[in-house]
Protein backbone atom coordinates (compact mmCIF):
# COMPACT_ATOMS: atom_id res chain seq x y z
CA UNK A 1 0.00 0.00 0.00
CA UNK A 2 1.74 3.45 -0.86
CA UNK A 3 0.99 5.91 2.26
CA UNK A 4 0.82 9.70 1.15
CA UNK A 5 2.97 12.17 2.60
CA UNK A 6 -0.54 13.13 5.00
CA UNK A 7 -0.11 9.67 6.64
CA UNK A 8 3.88 10.35 7.48
CA UNK A 9 2.95 13.63 8.87
CA UNK A 10 0.36 12.68 11.03
CA UNK A 11 2.08 9.13 11.92
CA UNK A 12 5.35 11.51 12.83
CA UNK A 13 3.63 14.31 15.29
CA UNK A 14 1.17 11.93 17.20
CA UNK A 15 3.89 9.24 17.31
CA UNK A 16 6.47 11.57 18.59
CA UNK A 17 3.75 14.01 20.65
CA UNK A 18 2.67 10.75 22.01
CA UNK A 19 5.81 9.20 22.92
CA UNK A 20 6.83 12.88 24.90
CA UNK A 21 4.32 12.56 26.71
CA UNK A 22 4.04 8.77 27.85
CA UNK A 23 8.22 9.50 28.15
CA UNK A 24 7.62 12.52 30.71
CA UNK A 25 5.06 9.82 32.48
CA UNK A 26 6.91 7.23 32.42
CA UNK A 27 10.58 8.62 33.49
CA UNK A 28 10.03 12.09 35.29
CA UNK A 29 6.89 11.00 37.07
CA UNK A 30 8.65 8.88 39.72
CA UNK A 31 11.45 11.71 39.30
CA UNK A 32 8.64 14.65 40.52
CA UNK A 33 7.30 12.88 43.22
CA UNK A 34 11.09 11.10 44.56
CA UNK A 35 12.58 15.00 44.18
CA UNK A 36 9.22 16.70 45.11
CA UNK A 37 7.64 14.50 47.91
CA UNK A 38 10.45 11.79 49.04
CA UNK A 39 9.00 9.17 47.45
CA UNK A 40 10.06 5.57 48.20
CA UNK A 41 10.02 2.83 45.97
CA UNK A 42 7.00 1.28 46.79
CA UNK A 43 5.47 4.77 46.05
CA UNK A 44 7.09 4.90 42.55
CA UNK A 45 5.97 0.82 42.13
CA UNK A 46 2.09 1.54 43.03
CA UNK A 47 2.09 4.50 40.84
CA UNK A 48 3.48 2.42 37.81
CA UNK A 49 1.19 -0.19 38.49
CA UNK A 50 -2.03 1.94 38.89
CA UNK A 51 -0.90 3.65 35.67
CA UNK A 52 -0.41 0.31 33.96
CA UNK A 53 -3.87 -1.13 35.01
CA UNK A 54 -5.76 1.45 33.53
CA UNK A 55 -4.10 1.96 30.17
CA UNK A 56 -4.97 -1.96 30.20
CA UNK A 57 -8.47 -1.52 30.60
CA UNK A 58 -8.66 1.56 28.65
CA UNK A 59 -7.04 0.66 25.40
CA UNK A 60 -9.39 -2.66 25.97
CA UNK A 61 -12.70 -0.92 25.85
CA UNK A 62 -11.90 2.55 24.09
CA UNK A 63 -10.46 -0.17 21.01
CA UNK A 64 -13.45 -2.03 21.00
CA UNK A 65 -15.35 1.21 20.72
CA UNK A 66 -13.23 2.48 18.20
CA UNK A 67 -13.94 -0.96 15.99
CA UNK A 68 -16.81 -0.47 16.59
CA UNK A 69 -17.89 3.11 15.47
CA UNK A 70 -15.31 2.29 12.79
CA UNK A 71 -13.45 5.62 13.69
CA UNK A 72 -9.87 6.10 14.88
CA UNK A 73 -9.98 10.13 13.55
CA UNK A 74 -12.12 11.69 16.26
CA UNK A 75 -10.55 9.72 18.91
CA UNK A 76 -7.15 10.37 18.08
CA UNK A 77 -7.80 14.03 17.78
CA UNK A 78 -10.34 14.90 20.26
CA UNK A 79 -8.15 12.03 22.75
CA UNK A 80 -4.86 14.16 22.47
CA UNK A 81 -6.71 17.72 22.91
CA UNK A 82 -8.07 16.38 26.73
CA UNK A 83 -4.79 14.55 26.83
CA UNK A 84 -3.04 17.72 27.08
CA UNK A 85 -5.49 19.21 29.37
CA UNK A 86 -4.97 16.66 32.14
CA UNK A 87 -0.98 17.14 31.79
CA UNK A 88 -1.67 20.71 32.86
CA UNK A 89 -3.35 19.96 35.59
CA UNK A 90 -0.58 18.42 37.27
CA UNK A 91 1.19 21.85 37.62
CA UNK A 92 -1.26 21.79 40.37
CA UNK A 93 -0.65 18.77 42.60
CA UNK A 94 1.33 18.90 45.62
CA UNK A 95 1.11 15.36 47.14
CA UNK A 96 2.33 11.71 46.17
CA UNK A 97 -1.76 10.04 46.17
CA UNK A 98 -3.16 12.81 44.25
CA UNK A 99 -0.40 12.79 41.52
CA UNK A 100 -0.84 8.81 41.84
CA UNK A 101 -4.50 9.58 40.53
CA UNK A 102 -4.23 12.08 38.39
CA UNK A 103 -1.51 9.80 36.17
CA UNK A 104 -4.56 7.11 35.73
CA UNK A 105 -6.75 10.27 34.48
CA UNK A 106 -4.28 11.19 31.89
CA UNK A 107 -3.68 7.44 31.38
CA UNK A 108 -6.84 7.16 30.78
CA UNK A 109 -6.98 9.87 27.65
CA UNK A 110 -3.35 9.29 27.06
CA UNK A 111 -4.35 5.38 26.29
CA UNK A 112 -7.42 6.69 24.37
CA UNK A 113 -5.77 8.43 22.17
CA UNK A 114 -2.31 6.53 21.39
CA UNK A 115 -2.56 3.14 22.97
CA UNK A 116 -6.25 2.52 21.34
CA UNK A 117 -6.84 4.84 18.62
CA UNK A 118 -3.14 5.97 17.39
CA UNK A 119 -2.15 2.50 17.17
CA UNK A 120 -5.54 0.75 15.56
CA UNK A 121 -5.01 3.69 12.73
CA UNK A 122 -1.30 2.44 12.22
CA UNK A 123 -2.22 -1.25 12.02
CA UNK A 124 -5.58 0.10 9.50
CA UNK A 125 -3.13 1.25 7.25
CA UNK A 126 -0.07 -0.03 6.77
CA UNK A 127 0.53 -3.84 4.99
CA UNK A 128 3.05 -6.55 4.84
CA UNK A 129 5.25 -4.67 2.39
CA UNK A 130 5.52 -1.89 4.54
CA UNK A 131 5.09 -3.12 8.21
CA UNK A 132 8.53 -2.94 9.05
CA UNK A 133 9.45 0.49 7.74
CA UNK A 134 6.53 1.88 9.57
CA UNK A 135 7.47 -0.28 12.86
CA UNK A 136 11.16 0.78 12.45
CA UNK A 137 10.31 4.80 12.10
CA UNK A 138 7.36 4.42 14.93
CA UNK A 139 10.00 2.54 17.05
CA UNK A 140 11.87 5.46 17.39
CA UNK A 141 9.97 7.36 18.53
CA UNK A 142 10.82 6.41 22.32
CA UNK A 143 14.30 7.58 22.07
CA UNK A 144 13.89 10.21 20.18
CA UNK A 145 11.40 11.55 22.63
CA UNK A 146 13.63 10.89 25.48
CA UNK A 147 16.13 12.81 23.77
CA UNK A 148 14.02 15.67 23.08
CA UNK A 149 13.01 15.47 26.92
CA UNK A 150 16.36 15.13 28.16
CA UNK A 151 17.38 18.14 26.27
CA UNK A 152 14.54 20.18 26.99
CA UNK A 153 15.01 19.36 30.85
CA UNK A 154 18.60 20.49 30.94
CA UNK A 155 17.28 24.26 31.38
CA UNK A 156 15.34 23.37 34.18
CA UNK A 157 15.98 22.66 38.06
CA UNK A 158 13.64 19.87 39.08
CA UNK A 159 14.44 20.56 42.35
CA UNK A 160 11.90 23.37 42.32
CA UNK A 161 8.29 23.15 41.88
CA UNK A 162 7.76 26.24 39.61
CA UNK A 163 10.23 24.00 37.28
CA UNK A 164 7.71 21.18 36.91
CA UNK A 165 4.73 23.78 36.21
CA UNK A 166 6.44 24.88 33.23
CA UNK A 167 6.75 21.97 31.83
CA UNK A 168 3.62 20.62 32.35
CA UNK A 169 2.28 23.64 31.10
CA UNK A 170 4.53 23.39 27.89
CA UNK A 171 4.20 19.60 26.74
CA UNK A 172 0.42 19.75 27.97
CA UNK A 173 -0.43 22.65 25.91
CA UNK A 174 1.52 20.93 22.76
CA UNK A 175 -0.25 17.98 23.08
CA UNK A 176 -3.39 19.82 23.04
CA UNK A 177 -2.46 21.77 19.41
CA UNK A 178 -1.46 18.58 18.29
CA UNK A 179 -4.54 17.03 18.74
CA UNK A 180 -6.00 20.19 17.13
CA UNK A 181 -4.38 19.49 13.71
CA UNK A 182 -5.23 15.85 13.71
CA UNK A 183 -9.11 17.11 12.42
CA UNK A 184 -7.37 18.16 9.33
CA UNK A 185 -4.70 15.72 8.55
CA UNK A 186 -5.65 12.17 9.96
CA UNK A 187 -7.57 10.19 7.59
CA UNK A 188 -9.37 6.90 8.60
CA UNK A 189 -8.48 4.01 6.47
CA UNK A 190 -10.65 3.28 3.79
CA UNK A 191 -11.90 0.02 4.40
CA UNK A 192 -12.17 0.43 7.93
CA UNK A 193 -15.61 -0.49 8.34
CA UNK A 194 -17.91 -0.37 11.44
CA UNK A 195 -18.19 -3.68 13.39
CA UNK A 196 -21.33 -5.50 13.43
CA UNK A 197 -21.15 -7.62 16.48
CA UNK A 198 -22.25 -6.22 19.51
CA UNK A 199 -20.00 -3.77 22.07
CA UNK A 200 -19.88 -6.94 24.32
CA UNK A 201 -19.05 -9.52 21.67
CA UNK A 202 -16.84 -6.68 20.12
CA UNK A 203 -14.81 -6.42 23.57
CA UNK A 204 -14.31 -10.09 24.62
CA UNK A 205 -13.67 -11.30 21.10
CA UNK A 206 -9.75 -10.99 21.66
CA UNK A 207 -10.35 -13.22 25.08
CA UNK A 208 -12.54 -15.59 23.46
CA UNK A 209 -11.34 -19.27 23.31
CA UNK A 210 -12.31 -19.91 19.62
CA UNK A 211 -9.90 -16.87 18.77
CA UNK A 212 -7.54 -17.83 20.89
CA UNK A 213 -7.31 -21.21 19.18
CA UNK A 214 -7.66 -19.20 15.45
CA UNK A 215 -5.15 -17.14 16.73
CA UNK A 216 -2.48 -18.92 18.81
CA UNK A 217 0.96 -17.76 17.36
CA UNK A 218 -0.18 -14.25 18.11
CA UNK A 219 -0.80 -14.64 21.42
CA UNK A 220 2.64 -16.60 21.59
CA UNK A 221 4.18 -13.72 20.56
CA UNK A 222 1.73 -12.00 22.91
CA UNK A 223 3.19 -13.66 25.74
CA UNK A 224 6.89 -13.42 24.44
CA UNK A 225 6.59 -9.76 24.30
CA UNK A 226 5.10 -9.00 27.91
CA UNK A 227 8.30 -11.23 29.13
CA UNK A 228 10.40 -8.15 26.85
CA UNK A 229 8.59 -5.78 29.01
CA UNK A 230 9.13 -7.00 32.02
CA UNK A 231 13.05 -7.21 31.71
CA UNK A 232 12.86 -3.36 30.37
CA UNK A 233 10.11 -2.04 33.57
CA UNK A 234 12.77 -3.75 36.31
CA UNK A 235 14.75 -0.70 35.76
CA UNK A 236 13.43 1.98 33.43
CA UNK A 237 11.32 3.81 36.40
CA UNK A 238 14.88 4.37 38.30
CA UNK A 239 16.75 4.64 35.20
CA UNK A 240 17.25 8.54 35.61
CA UNK A 241 17.51 8.19 39.40
CA UNK A 242 20.16 5.62 39.26
CA UNK A 243 22.19 7.80 36.88
CA UNK A 244 22.32 10.83 38.86
CA UNK A 245 21.87 9.57 42.77
CA UNK A 246 23.76 6.61 42.54
CA UNK A 247 26.70 7.57 39.78
CA UNK A 248 26.54 10.99 40.56
CA UNK A 249 25.97 11.92 37.24
CA UNK A 250 24.73 15.30 37.66
CA UNK A 251 25.31 15.62 33.21
CA UNK A 252 23.37 12.47 32.16
CA UNK A 253 21.77 14.31 29.71
CA UNK A 254 24.97 15.04 27.95
CA UNK A 255 26.52 12.01 28.27
CA UNK A 256 23.21 10.12 27.66
CA UNK A 257 22.11 12.06 24.00
CA UNK A 258 25.12 10.76 21.99
CA UNK A 259 23.82 7.47 23.02
CA UNK A 260 20.15 7.62 21.83
CA UNK A 261 20.91 9.74 18.80
CA UNK A 262 22.60 6.20 17.71
CA UNK A 263 20.29 3.89 18.97
CA UNK A 264 17.73 5.90 16.73
CA UNK A 265 18.93 5.45 13.82
CA UNK A 266 20.27 1.87 14.38
CA UNK A 267 16.26 1.37 15.52
CA UNK A 268 15.19 3.19 12.00
CA UNK A 269 17.18 0.87 9.93
CA UNK A 270 16.36 -2.32 11.76
CA UNK A 271 12.76 -2.01 10.81
CA UNK A 272 13.99 -3.18 7.09
CA UNK A 273 16.18 -6.26 8.60
CA UNK A 274 12.14 -7.63 10.03
CA UNK A 275 10.90 -6.79 6.36
CA UNK A 276 13.86 -8.44 4.65
CA UNK A 277 14.51 -11.48 7.49
CA UNK A 278 11.31 -12.00 9.07
CA UNK A 279 10.64 -12.28 12.89
CA UNK A 280 12.65 -15.40 13.68
CA UNK A 281 15.78 -14.16 12.17
CA UNK A 282 15.71 -10.35 13.69
CA UNK A 283 14.53 -10.98 17.22
CA UNK A 284 17.99 -12.40 18.64
CA UNK A 285 20.25 -9.18 17.95
CA UNK A 286 18.45 -7.09 20.08
CA UNK A 287 17.85 -9.76 22.92
CA UNK A 288 21.70 -9.93 22.70
CA UNK A 289 22.05 -6.00 23.29
CA UNK A 290 20.12 -6.10 25.98
CA UNK A 291 21.94 -8.96 27.39
CA UNK A 292 25.31 -7.15 27.13
CA UNK A 293 24.41 -4.13 27.83
CA UNK A 294 22.84 -5.47 31.34
CA UNK A 295 26.76 -7.08 32.09
CA UNK A 296 27.92 -3.88 31.70
CA UNK A 297 25.84 -1.62 33.86
CA UNK A 298 26.30 -3.99 36.90
CA UNK A 299 30.20 -4.62 36.14
CA UNK A 300 31.25 -1.06 35.53
CA UNK A 301 30.16 2.04 36.56
CA UNK A 302 32.96 4.84 35.20
CA UNK A 303 30.92 6.64 32.10
CA UNK A 304 32.82 5.42 29.04
CA UNK A 305 31.22 2.05 29.74
CA UNK A 306 28.04 3.38 31.18
CA UNK A 307 27.83 5.57 28.00
CA UNK A 308 28.28 2.39 25.62
CA UNK A 309 26.20 -0.34 28.23
CA UNK A 310 23.25 2.02 27.89
CA UNK A 311 24.04 2.41 24.30
CA UNK A 312 23.74 -1.50 23.90
CA UNK A 313 20.55 -1.13 25.70
CA UNK A 314 18.79 1.41 24.54
CA UNK A 315 19.12 -0.11 20.98
CA UNK A 316 18.20 -3.62 21.98
CA UNK A 317 15.02 -2.08 23.65
CA UNK A 318 13.92 -0.42 20.68
CA UNK A 319 14.87 -2.55 17.89
CA UNK A 320 12.98 -5.12 20.17
CA UNK A 321 10.20 -2.84 19.99
CA UNK A 322 10.40 -2.55 16.34
CA UNK A 323 10.39 -6.14 15.82
CA UNK A 324 7.48 -7.42 18.13
CA UNK A 325 5.21 -4.52 17.57
CA UNK A 326 5.49 -5.36 13.70
CA UNK A 327 4.76 -9.10 14.17
CA UNK A 328 2.01 -8.57 16.10
CA UNK A 329 0.48 -6.11 13.25
CA UNK A 330 1.14 -8.55 10.94
CA UNK A 331 -0.67 -11.17 13.27
CA UNK A 332 -3.40 -9.58 14.31
CA UNK A 333 -6.79 -10.30 11.53
CA UNK A 334 -8.02 -7.68 9.15
CA UNK A 335 -10.76 -4.99 10.63
CA UNK A 336 -10.35 -6.24 14.46
CA UNK A 337 -7.06 -4.36 14.98
CA UNK A 338 -8.75 -2.19 17.54
CA UNK A 339 -10.48 -5.14 19.53
CA UNK A 340 -6.49 -6.71 19.29
CA UNK A 341 -4.95 -3.25 21.00
CA UNK A 342 -6.64 -4.41 24.66
CA UNK A 343 -4.87 -7.69 24.21
CA UNK A 344 -1.69 -6.15 22.90
CA UNK A 345 -1.60 -3.49 25.83
CA UNK A 346 -2.55 -6.53 28.35
CA UNK A 347 1.12 -7.43 26.95
CA UNK A 348 2.83 -4.20 26.16
CA UNK A 349 1.85 -2.69 29.23
CA UNK A 350 -0.55 -4.21 31.97
CA UNK A 351 1.51 -7.10 32.51
CA UNK A 352 5.45 -5.89 32.33
CA UNK A 353 3.93 -2.39 34.05
CA UNK A 354 2.79 -4.90 37.28
CA UNK A 355 5.40 -7.31 37.41
CA UNK A 356 8.28 -5.57 36.29
CA UNK A 357 8.17 -2.22 39.01
CA UNK A 358 7.16 -4.92 41.60
CA UNK A 359 10.47 -7.14 41.39
CA UNK A 360 12.38 -3.82 40.87
CA UNK A 361 10.62 -2.70 44.21
CA UNK A 362 11.89 -5.94 45.87
CA UNK A 363 15.06 -6.13 44.39
CA UNK A 364 15.48 -2.69 45.87
CA UNK A 365 14.30 -4.08 49.37
CA UNK A 366 17.49 -3.44 51.02
CA UNK A 367 19.23 -0.57 48.84
CA UNK A 368 20.84 2.39 50.40
CA UNK A 369 19.40 5.40 52.44
CA UNK A 370 20.15 8.52 52.16
CA UNK A 371 19.12 11.78 54.58
CA UNK A 372 18.61 15.05 52.52
CA UNK A 373 18.92 18.74 53.29
CA UNK A 374 15.06 18.56 54.90
CA UNK A 375 15.64 15.76 56.78
CA UNK A 376 13.42 13.38 55.12
CA UNK A 377 15.02 10.08 53.72
CA UNK A 378 15.21 8.56 50.00
CA UNK A 379 16.83 5.55 48.75
CA UNK A 380 19.47 5.36 46.41
CA UNK A 381 18.89 2.19 43.41
CA UNK A 382 21.91 -0.60 42.75
CA UNK A 383 22.81 -2.43 39.70
CA UNK A 384 20.51 -4.67 41.67
CA UNK A 385 17.91 -3.91 38.67
CA UNK A 386 19.55 -4.72 35.87
CA UNK A 387 20.80 -8.10 37.28
CA UNK A 388 16.94 -9.29 37.71
CA UNK A 389 16.22 -7.65 34.08
CA UNK A 390 18.68 -9.93 32.62
CA UNK A 391 17.70 -12.54 34.21
CA UNK A 392 14.46 -12.03 32.81
CA UNK A 393 16.22 -11.62 29.30
CA UNK A 394 17.31 -15.42 29.45
CA UNK A 395 14.06 -16.49 30.17
CA UNK A 396 12.89 -14.71 27.37
CA UNK A 397 15.62 -16.33 24.92
CA UNK A 398 14.69 -19.77 26.16
CA UNK A 399 10.52 -19.58 26.09
CA UNK A 400 11.53 -18.10 22.47
CA UNK A 401 12.87 -21.11 21.38
CA UNK A 402 9.94 -22.75 22.12
CA UNK A 403 7.72 -19.91 20.36
CA UNK A 404 10.14 -20.39 17.09
CA UNK A 405 8.78 -22.66 13.94
CA UNK A 406 4.60 -22.13 15.89
CA UNK A 407 3.36 -20.23 13.40
CA UNK A 408 2.03 -22.55 11.12
CA UNK A 409 1.67 -25.30 13.99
Amino acid sequence: MKLDRKFWIGMLIFGLMGQIAWVVENMYFNVFIYKMFNASAADISLMVMASAITAALTTLIMGTLSDKLGKRKAFMSWGYIIWGISIVSFAYIRSVSLTIIMDCVMTFFGSTANDAAYNAWLTDRGDSENRGRIEGINSMMPLISILIVFGGFMSFNLDEMSAWQTIYYVIGIITTIIGFSGLFIIEDDPNLKKSEDSFMDTLLYSFRPDTFKANKYLYMILLAFAVFGISIQIFMPYLIIYYEKTLGLSNYVLIMAPAIIIAAVITALYGRVYDAKGFNNSINLPLILLFVGYGLLIAFTNTAVVFAASLLAYAGYLCGMSVFGAKIRDLIPENRSGQFQGVRIIAQVFIPGVIGPYIGQLVLKNAEMIVNSDGTSSFIPNTNIFMAAMIVIIVLMVLLQFVKGKENA
